[in-house]
């Protein structure tokens, strides 16, 4: 009997079955045990719905635990291959839903036409303005991807807040007391020798120290110098300086003796600006973007550089109207010293805090996905200074970036010696000095904002070249009237005027197009390499590299000046020069971003493997 009910059931609703049409189980079908009790369809139906619905959470927890893009592409395409499927089916014109209507079960039961349990996914509805508008300006997916990009992108406003401030400060000590042509002395003699100091103890820490000591043996020191130069060093010049008479009296007078009397007179400044201009390089290349790139995804970093620079673009408007509204309005420099130091005091404290937090948050991020880091870091090879510049010069792909962080330096000495000396022509006084460099830190963190909001998906969209060839094209192009200016003569305040105007705009377009453009690109250059290369070639490149291109240009300079009289009479052979290294910085980019492209694609198919 029980067969007979089964069959009568399956002939009378299977022409129903095939007309997708909608039907309704009536009271008298139904299974009956052998004890007379009727046993309807809808448990066990209810039963599999619950498999089928913890089934699809388990493929939705696998999906989020994927990287944001690989999730997008494998959605996109997913999406694309039903809708192919759904065309060519019969069915998709005639697609509605079977409901079974359970008269005592109250429950209702709907059965897609096809296959009972197979089920075809409704077209993705279309994404609305806003939601397109926030993936071109904030690409950054998920509350776990936004308190990383968060917690790392603190990090580098804080040190972009220190770096802007102790840079103004360093030009208004030495520019207002020794004159803007010690900038080149200072560099060749002062710098380049502490920078290369600095890379040989440097490459011994990060031998014997972990990263995170690392980071903080290297970072501390210099806030602790600042605070002392405040605290102890300026208020005793007077004690601890010799007179301008006594020097001269020793040294003698007359061209390049007056610029190093100068600067022996006041070597406290001089000191001051050597810290702060290794402080400049040290905190972004090694502080900032050593841990970005060790923690960020090369999936990621394509979305976060581009994002880091524009968080931290407000970080130069925020110093710069510190120092025009707060410092610059004290009654002495003395005050405004002090006032400027306890801002470079808290950026530091809070890039030490950012830097913990980060960390703690990678460690359980690490954890959370089952990796495991070891407790005992590995040795690293101890290099020499010598050995480390062969490291450098046996690796062509090294050599490249060093090529372009070279040629930045080079080509924004020619014009930036030039630039600050107008300014003080204009502003002898270091309060109005102090003042117009903090309006100029401000413009150059709005220009960079402004053009990351208009132009940081230039990387994203475009590719890594262009970002890479951007800064160079930017600085040729707006170097032209700057020189045109000065080769036509400053006879006259309206045409010092005029001179300084370009060259503000020359300095600031550039800086803009380094901030906003070169930085990202050159610090993605590194992402592909191993943790020997980075570490090693990476510290001697954006330490030593970096500086030997200012002190470079500086040392061009002077022979220049000892060659003409003075570096006004030298414009041509630096407008010469200064074309000639932004032809091979353009050179190198396009060659690195074929090694670039190369090594990208080895190192995803290397993570490929592993997973």
């Amino acid at each position: 009997m029980r067969y007979c009910v089964v069959l009568t059931g399956v002939f009378c609703y299977l022409p129903h079955l095939c007309t997708s049409r909608p039907i309704i189980i009536p009271p008298h079908i139904s299974s009956t045990s052998s004890n007379g009790n009727k046993q309807h369809l809808t448990p066990s139906r209810n039963r599999n719905r619950q498999k089928e619905e913890q089934q699809q959470e388990q493929r939705r927890q696998r999906q989020l635990s994927q990287p944001a893009a690989f999730r997008r592409h494998k959605m996109h395409n997913q999406r694309n291959e039903s809708l192919r499927h759904r065309r060519k089916s019969d069915s998709f014109k005639k697609e509605t839903s079977l409901k079974t209507e359970i008269p005592r079960g109250g429950n209702d039961v709907v059965v897609s036409s096809g296959v009972v349990g197979a089920s075809l996914s409704a077209p993705p509805a279309p994404l609305s303005f806003w939601t397109k508008f926030r993936q071109t300006i904030f690409p950054i997916y998920g509350s776990h991807e936004v308190k990383k990009f968060l917690l790392i992108g603190a990090i580098k406003f804080f040190v972009i807040m220190a770096l802007t401030l102790t840079r103004d400060l360093k030009d208004t000590l030495v520019v207002t007391q020794c004159g803007a042509e010690a900038i080149a002395f200072l560099k060749i003699y002062g710098v380049l020798p502490c920078a290369a100091g600095f890379i040989a103890l440097y490459s011994k820490m990060a031998s014997v120290f972990d990263k995170k000591t690392l980071f903080y043996t290297t970072c501390i020191p210099f806030f602790i110098f600042f605070i002392l130069f405040d605290g102890i060093i300026y208020p005793s010049t007077s004690k601890i300086q010799p007179s301008l008479a006594a020097v001269q009296s020793f040294l003698g007078t007359g061209g390049g003796k007056d610029v190093i009397a100068r600067i022996i007179t006041n070597w406290t400044s001089a000191l001051y600006y050597v810290v702060a201009e290794i402080y400049s390089s040290v905190s972004v290349g090694l502080l900032f973007w050593q841990f970005a790139n060790d923690v960020v995804t090369v999936h990621q970093a394509k979305r976060f550089y581009p994002l880091f620079a524009q968080m931290s673009a407000a970080a130069p408007v925020l110093s710069g109207q510190y120092a025009v509204r707060f410092a610059s309005r004290a009654p002495d420099f003395a005050a405004s010293l002090r006032r400027l130091t306890v801002a470079i005091a808290f950026a530091g404290v809070m890039v030490c805090v950012f830097y913990h937090l980060s960390n703690d948050f990678v460690e359980k991020e690490d954890a959370r996905e089952g990796e495991t880091s070891p407790t005992t870091k590995a040795k690293k090879p101890k290099l020499t200074m010598a050995e480390s510049a062969r490291f450098l010069a046996g690796s062509e792909y090294l050599r490249l970036v060093s090529v372009l962080v070279l040629g930045y330096g080079l080509s924004i000495n020619f014009t930036e010696v030039m630039w600050k000396s107008l300014v003080k022509r204009q502003y002898p006084n270091p309060l109005d000095y102090q003042r117009f460099m903090g309006n100029f830190s401000s413009a150059v963190g709005l220009s960079t904002g402004l053009v990351i909001f208009l132009g940081v998906h230039v990387i994203r969209i475009l590719g890594w070249r262009v970002g890479a060839i951007t800064t160079p094209i930017v600085m040729a192009l707006l170097a032209a009237p700057f020189f045109t200016c000065i080769l036509l003569g400053l006879d006259s305040p309206q045409r010092l005027a005029i001179a300084v105007a370009f060259g503000t705009a020359q300095s600031l377009l550039s800086k803009t197009a380094k901030y906003a453009l070169f930085d990202p690109t050159t610090q993605m250059a590194y992402i592909p390499l191993d943790d020997e290369s980075k570490v090693k070639g990476k510290a001697a490149i954006d330490v030593l590299g970096s500086r030997v291109g200012k002190s470079g240009g500086s040392l061009v300079q002077q022979g220049l000046v000892l060659l003409f009289g003075n570096i006004i009479q030298a414009a041509p052979a630096v407008v010469t020069l200064f074309y000639a290294v932004l032809a091979g910085w353009f050179a190198a980019a396009n060659r690195l971003n074929t090694l670039f492209l190369k090594k990208t694609e080895e190192m995803e198919e290397k993570e490929k493997v592993k997973n």
